[in-house]
């Protein structure tokens, strides 16, 4: 190995090849070839030979421009200013019983409370209107789109919304559209307008022997679009429970310029425990912004027990505000102002290596 990389310098460049030779007991990975002094035809020959005997480069002798603009397709969009810099938000962690109606009046209690305690964005938990069973959804599914008499439940947040001047990112009911059914999340801006409507991406399918077995797959269909809402309290990604066990989507968020990514979610008894607040954390501090989650209450009698722990964690993975599994409303505050010093703290945002690895939003890069 010695001799055939020795033979990529003339005589005229001894001096370097004795400098490399002696280097040559590390590790090739370990070694520096060339300081930045050397030509360019010496660093091309050298590029040469090693392709021939198939050694990488190191990358400070590839290109010198940063690799990290080409770490996502398209490239990640600058984090915009918020309309508010700091603000109080309420997770509201609610019972739910069958009985639809006293769930929507329960509902409108618990977002006027938190809104008295300051809250400007309000959040729900995941199908808060129905007990949470593949028997009850398509009972319990409203015609979101037809709004009024035919999605009471939207209706409620809607009026709520713009009554209170706050932002309600509305949990999750089951939406009727055509033959199919959607576990869905509705964003309603300040004056009362549906902003967004998120339908859940990643249906809950699983199997634990002796635990838990669950397929929303036998009555829901799954959501085909990543959400991203710009909201009078900042720019919010969405996601649905089992949505937050896949870190891509959230990487899409952050790329897009989230500050904050809102999970309503009802995780379970064996799964709570262990991932719940572990999976919240580490999407925060992967992607550098906040993320707020929020459970229904637990039932012990129900047929699906939520674990609870309604949480807002920060963009440095640390929980900031969180509850047990009893019924409760947070009040927690928000400040986006300290992202960019998170990230400034902690610039790996700047040092992913696009020669590596890519992530592709293929939303975005099909609109392109």
């Amino acid at each position: 190995m010695k001799s055939a990389l020795s033979s990529l310098f003339s005589s005229k460049n001894s001096a370097i090849s004795r400098t490399f030779l002696q280097q040559s007991s590390k590790p090739i990975s370990q070694t520096t070839f060339f300081s930045s002094t050397i030509p360019r035809n010496t660093k091309n020959l050298y590029n040469q030979r090693c392709q021939k005997l198939q050694i990488r480069p190191k990358p400070s002798l590839m290109a010198s421009a940063s690799m990290s603009e080409l770490a996502r397709e398209p490239p990640a969009l600058p984090l915009p200013t918020p309309p508010l810099t700091k603000f109080k938000i309420g997770l509201c962690q609610l019972s739910v019983t069958p009985d639809k109606e006293r769930n929507i009046k329960h509902a409108k209690k618990a977002i006027e409370e938190a809104a008295q305690k300051g809250a400007k964005l309000v959040l729900l938990p995941e199908i808060w209107n129905s007990p949470y069973s593949n028997d009850s959804f398509p009972v319990y599914a409203e015609d979101i789109d037809a709004g009024g008499d035919a999605s009471p439940s939207t209706a409620m947040l809607s009026e709520v919304a713009d009554r209170l001047k706050i932002t309600i990112v509305g949990g999750s009911i089951p939406e009727r559209c055509g033959e199919k059914l959607y576990n869905t999340c509705c964003v309603f801006g300040s004056d009362g307008k549906l902003k967004a409507k998120h339908r859940k991406i990643h249906l809950f399918d699983i199997d634990i022997p002796g635990k838990i077995t669950f397929m929303e797959s036998k009555t829901l269909t799954a959501g085909e679009t990543p959400t991203v809402v710009d909201t009078d309290v900042g720019r919010i990604g969405i996601g649905i429970c089992y949505d937050i066990r896949f870190t891509e989507l959230a990487m899409i968020y952050a790329a897009r310029g989230a500050h904050l990514i809102c999970y309503p979610g009802a995780f379970n008894m064996t799964t709570g425990p262990l991932h719940w607040e572990l999976a919240q954390r580490a999407r925060a501090m992967d992607n550098q912004l906040y993320v707020a989650t929020c459970s229904p209450a637990r039932d012990p009698g129900a047929g699906y027990v939520a674990w609870g722990h309604s949480t807002l964690v920060g963009p440095f993975g640390e929980v900031l505000a969180t509850t047990e599994h009893e019924e409760d409303i947070i009040i927690a505050e928000i400040d986006y102002s300290i992202l960019e010093q998170r990230r400034a703290s902690l610039p790996f945002t700047k040092q992913r290596r696009g020669d590596l690895y890519k992530l592709v939003d293929m939303q975005r890069s099909n609109s392109h």
